[in-house]
C-alpha cells in the first residue's frame, strides 16, 4: 500500500522549505500529529502528558487537540524539525506500528480507550501491514461483474491483481453507479472525503465532505489509473443471469442481446440503484414537471418556479438548501422529521496547507484517516443497544441514546430559535440514530427562509396544479420533485436471476425479505457474490467504501481458492446461511432499529431489518478477512 506523504524526502512537496511547512502546520489536526511524532523520532515522551490530545465531542475534527497554546507549538515545531530531519534521509524510527504498539498510538491519537482488536483492522488500513494479495494460477475461472459503481470498480481492481479473467458490465456511458446517476443539486457524500475513499487511492480533497462532482472525478480517476475502461462494456444493461449446473457457469444477457459466459457473477448493483416512485392518485394530470431526484433533468429551470418537495429525508436535505434561493415558493412535505446533527466544515474547504501536510508529512494522511473512522464508524455502536430497564423506552432505547436525544433537540432549537412552530414540526419522537444520522448543510436555516414552508403531510394526492396532503393541505406547484428514496430491499432487481434447477432469486427473498451468508452469498445459486447486499448498509455511520473492500477482498480471496484447487463451483451451505441469518437478526433485536415507534427504510413490512448491518465495522472486517471452504459445497471442476 502507498501513501502520497510516505514517498517525499529531500525535495519535499514541491520544493517547498521549512518556512512553508511552518505555516501549514498552524492548520494541522493536532491529534493526528502526535503519534506521527513518536513514528519518526521513536521517542516516549510523546506518549505522555502534556502531549496526549483531549477525546473528539462529537463527530468534530478536535483540530486544537484541547492542549495548551505552548504546547500545541511545541508539537509543530518538533514535527518540523522530524520532517526534516526525514526529508535529509533519516529514517522513521518507527515506520509500521502494529499489535500493542498500533493499539497506544490509536488511543494517543483518539483520546480515549481504543480496544486491541482495532489495531488488526487499521494496521491494514494504514499500510503498516500488507492486505492480503492472492494471485491465481493459470485458470479457466472467469467473472462477469455487473455494475461499474464503488463496487464494481473495486471488484475489477483486485480480480486483475489476482490475475483473474472478468468484465464489467455498466448500464451508464461512465463509471460511478450512482454517482453518476445522481446529478441533483448539493448532491455530496455525508461521510468525510478523506474516509470516503479507497484505502490504496488518497485523493487531496477540495472540501471536507465530498460533493458529486469530485466524488463522480474520483471513480474516474481511479478507473483511469488502473486501466479499467478496457474491460468494462459501457451501456450494457443486464437483464437476465442464469446458472448451468453442467458447467457450473453463469450466462448473462444484456438487453442489446448479447451473451456473457462466465464462470463466475458478481453483483455490484448497489442499494440505493433504482429510484422508488410511490404510486400516488392523480401522478399522471400534474400539468408540470415532476421527477424523481435521481432522475434530475438537465434542461430543468427551478429560477422563480413554485416548487414542492416530497420526502424530508437525506436526498431532500441536500436538495432543499441547494435550491431555495433560486425558486419562488417552496414547500417540503414532510411524513416524518429526520435527527440531524451539526458539523461546522460540510461546506467547508480543504486549504492548500493541508494538502501540504498530507502529501509531505509521513503518516499524517494515514493519521488523519484514522481518527475520521474511530469517529465516525464504531464509536457510536454500543449507544444503539437496547437496555431492556430504560425507564423511557418511547422515546430513547438507553441513557447515552437519550443524552444524544438531548444535544441534538438543543441543537435544533437553537437552529430554530424564535420559531416554535418550526421546531414543534422538527425534533423527531423516535430515538436518535433510528434513522441513518444526516449532518446539517443549512437544513434549518433554510426552513427560516421567507420563501420555505414545512407541511407535516404525507401526499394524499396529486392534483393538475400540485398535490394535497393527506390532512388536506393544498400546495399549488409548477415542478415537483420526488426526494422518495429506492428499493431498498429489492437487490438485483429488475435483473431475472436463476440458480439451479432455474429458481428465481426474486422467488426465494419475496419483494422485501432478501438475505445472504456475510450479505455475499445466497444457497442455491453456486458462484453468485453480491457486493451490498442484504444486512450490509451501516446505519450506525462510516463509510460504504470501507464495507465494499472487506466484501471485495472475501469473494476474491474465495475465486483464488476454487482456481488453486480446480474447484467447478462453491456454494454457501444452507445451514450456514441460516445461522448466520439467526445472529444478525437476534443482534438486530436487541438494537434500536427494530424500535416500534418510527419506521425506516433499513426494515420490511414485518419490522425485520433486511437492509442494515447490525455489526460493528471490525466485527465484519474480521468475519470477511478470508473465506473459510468450510462453509462452502464445492463440486470439483470437470
Amino acid at each position: 500500500m502507498s501513501f502520497l506523504g510516505d514517498a517525499v524526502r529531500a525535495t519535499g512537496s514541491a520544493g517547498s522549505g521549512r518556512v512553508e511547512l511552518v505555516e501549514a502546520l498552524e492548520q494541522a489536526n493536532l491529534p493526528s500529529l502526535v503519534p506521527v511524532l513518536h513514528q519518526l523520532t521513536g521517542e516516549d515522551r510523546w506518549l505522555r502528558e502534556p502531549y496526549r490530545p483531549t477525546r473528539s465531542r462529537g463527530m468534530d475534527d478536535n483540530d486544537s487537540g484541547g492542549f495548551a497554546p505552548e504546547v500545541a507549538a511545541e508539537i509543530r515545531a518538533a514535527v518540523a524539525d522530524a520532517v526534516e530531519q526525514y526529508e535529509a534521509g533519516r529514517p522513521p524510527a518507527v515506520p509500521a506500528p502494529t499489535g500493542e504498539r498500533l493499539r497506544e498510538l490509536l488511543e494517543l491519537a483518539n483520546g480515549e480507550p481504543t480496544p486491541i482488536e482495532y489495531a488488526d483492522m487499521l494496521a491494514e488500513d494504514m499500510g503498516f501491514v500488507p492486505a492480503p494479495a492472492r494471485t491465481a494460477p493459470p485458470t479457466d475461472v472467469t467473472a462477469v461483474i455487473i455494475g461499474a459503481g464503488v463496487s464494481g470498480v473495486l471488484a475489477a481492481i483486485r480480480l486483475a491483481e489476482a490475475g483473474i479473467e472478468h468484465v464489467v458490465l455498466e448500464k451508464n456511458d461512465d463509471v460511478g453507479g450512482g454517482w453518476y446517476e445522481n446529478t441533483y443539486p448539493g448532491a455530496g457524500v455525508d461521510t468525510p472525503s478523506h474516509l470516503y475513499s479507497y484505502s490504496f487511492f488518497p485523493r487531496n480533497w477540495s472540501t471536507h465532505f465530498g460533493k458529486r462532482d469530485e466524488v463522480q472525478q474520483y471513480l474516474r480517476d481511479i478507473a483511469d489509473g488502473h486501466g479499467l475502461r478496457e474491460r468494462i462494456e459501457f451501456g450494457t444493461e443486464v437483464v437476465e443471469a442464469l446458472h448451468d449446473e453442467e458447467s457450473g457457469s453463469w450466462t448473462t444477457r444484456t438487453a442489446d442481446g448479447r451473451e456473457f459466459v462466465s464462470r463466475i457473477l458478481i453483483s455490484a448493483t448497489g442499494a440505493l440503484n433504482r429510484p422508488r416512485v410511490p404510486p400516488i392518485p392523480g401522478f399522471d394530470t400534474f400539468a408540470g414537471r415532476i421527477f424523481h431526484t435521481a432522475q434530475w433533468p438537465d434542461d430543468v429551470d427551478l429560477t422563480g418556479k413554485r416548487v414542492a418537495v416530497v420526502g424530508a429525508g437525506a436526498s431532500a436535505m441536500q436538495v432543499v438548501p441547494a435550491v431555495a434561493a433560486t425558486v419562488g415558493r417552496l414547500t417540503v412535505l414532510q411524513r416524518s422529521p429526520q435527527w440531524i446533527a451539526p458539523n461546522d466544515v460540510y461546506f467547508a474547504p480543504i486549504d492548500r496547507a493541508v494538502h501540504l501536510l498530507m502529501d509531505r508529512v509521513p503518516f499524517y494522511r494515514r493519521w488523519y484517516r484514522a481518527r475520521l473512522s474511530w469517529n465516525f464508524n464504531d464509536r457510536v455502536h454500543p449507544s444503539l443497544q437496547v437496555d431492556p430497564g430504560w425507564e423511557h423506552p418511547q422515546r430513547s432505547v438507553n441513557a447515552v441514546n437519550d443524552a444524544h436525544r438531548r444535544v441534538f433537540t438543543r441543537y435544533i432549537e437553537s437552529e430554530l430559535e424564535g420559531r416554535p412552530d418550526l421546531v414543534a414540526k422538527s425534533v423527531p419522537d423516535y430515538p436518535p440514530f433510528g434513522k441513518r444520522m444526516l449532518l446539517d448543510n443549512g437544513w434549518y436555516r433554510t426552513l427560516r427562509r421567507e420563501n420555505v414552508e414545512l407541511v407535516t403531510e404525507s401526499v394524499a394526492e396529486i392534483t393538475p396544479t400540485g398535490l394535497r396532503g393527506d390532512d388536506g393541505t393544498e400546495v399549488d406547484a409548477d415542478v415537483i420533485i420526488l426526494a422518495t428514496g429506492f428499493h431498498t430491499h429489492r437487490y438485483l432487481w429488475p435483473i431475472e436471476v436463476r440458480g439451479r434447477d432455474g429458481v428465481r432469486l426474486a422467488d426465494v427473498w419475496g419483494d422485501q425479505d432478501a438475505r445472504a451468508h456475510l450479505g455475499i452469498t445466497v444457497p442455491g445459486f453456486p458462484n453468485l457474490f453480491l457486493t451490498c447486499g442484504p444486512g450490509t448498509v451501516l446505519g450506525h455511520g462510516g463509510s460504504f467504501i470501507t464495507i465494499a473492500e472487506c466484501q471485495v477482498r472475501y469473494i476474491t480471496d474465495l475465486v483464488v481458492t476454487m482456481a488453486e484447487k480446480g474447484l467447478r463451483t462453491v456454494e454457501v451451505w444452507p445451514e450456514v446461511e441460516d445461522d448466520y441469518t439467526r445472529r444478525h437478526d437476534e443482534a438486530h433485536a436487541r438494537m434500536l432499529w427494530t424500535h416500534p415507534g418510527m419506521t425506516n427504510w433499513y426494515r420490511n413490512a414485518d419490522g425485520r431489518v433486511v437492509s442494515t448491518m447490525p455489526w460493528r465495522i471490525v466485527d465484519y472486517w474480521r468475519m470477511t478477512h478470508e473465506a473459510d471452504l468450510a462453509d462452502y459445497r464445492v463440486v470439483p471442476g470437470s
